[in-house]
């Protein structure tokens, strides 16, 4: 039975409002990063009258924005990969095996997931001031400090999703692994993990975007030799102005890893959100 015509005009009319809503601010950014900064100043033009590439060529030079680009790729690249991998033990040990305290863990792991990070901000800062005063690691205002911060949100979220997924593989995969001499971690390793691909890439994409992005933490936990990208924006607003070209390219230029990891994995991406979600 053919859609009603009534239908058709609506739907095409709901995807180009939601497609103009998405498209919108992104044709003001790039438009913007590539106007004079008289121009983004002054009143907003639709349709610039001049463009140019000094913004993008300025950026590099106004703020230390490469120091800041290796913070956050040292930072977010280390919380994921630590991530990962403590989930994706600690997920196959929930999945596979019975032990006291199972439910337990389970629900607290979850329930983390409840509370909004704000709270954990002062606490974490006593506890890394008085971690340095006590024994001298450093960890305010050093990337380990803010790597193992960022652990903190993404490692619960990883575990239970990496749960769900870890379900849903054949536990008959398991009993042949052991049947051809692997243990536990030969199992892990050489069966479970490559079948478990999709949903360690999803848990992986989602701890980097969260590093990555974050803000409140970083303004808090870094000081001028640490401070990520999220932070360091804030150094194109002068005392008397605010470059708001160069705000838009580096804006731009900072979203490149993430938009082309997550184009790259998306197919791995998708897979594995709708495999964890069910069991």
């Amino acid at each position: 039975m053919a859609a009603p015509r009534s239908f058709l005009w609506s739907r095409a009319v709901f995807l180009t409002l939601l497609t103009g809503f998405v498209l919108l601010p992104v044709y003001v950014m790039v438009s913007s990063s590539l106007k004079p900064l008289a121009d983004v100043s002054g009143k907003f033009q639709w349709i610039p009258s001049g463009l140019t590439l000094t913004p993008y060529r300025d950026i590099w030079k106004t703020v230390p924005l490469a120091d800041y680009f290796v913070n956050s790729l040292v930072v977010a690249g280390a919380a994921t990969i630590c991530s990962v991998m403590i989930a994706v033990f600690a997920a196959y040990a929930v999945s596979r095996y019975t032990f006291r305290g199972k439910r337990v863990f389970t629900v607290t792991v979850l329930s983390t997931q409840m509370f909004p990070g704000i709270l954990f901000l002062l606490p974490l800062f006593l506890i890394y001031v008085n971690i340095g005063n006590a024994t001298g690691i450093a960890l305010f205002g050093s990337r380990g400090g803010l790597i193992l911060t960022y652990m903190t949100f993404s490692l619960p979220f990883s575990i239970w999703m990496l749960i769900g997924y870890f379900d849903s593989v054949p536990r008959d995969l398991d009993e042949a692994a052991k049947v051809d001499g692997c243990g536990p971690l030969g199992a892990l390793f050489r069966v479970i993990v490559p079948a478990a691909v999709p949903g360690i890439v999803a848990v992986g994409v989602y701890a980097f975007m969260t590093a990555w992005g974050e803000v409140l933490f970083a303004s808090v936990m870094t000081n001028d030799t640490t401070r990520t990208l999220a932070v360091g924006l804030q150094g194109y607003a002068g005392q008397n102005d605010v470059y708001w070209n160069q705000v838009m390219a580096a804006s731009l230029v900072v979203s490149v890893p993430v938009v082309a990891g997550f184009l790259l994995l998306q197919r791995y991406l998708v897979t594995g959100l709708t495999a964890g979600a069910v069991k």
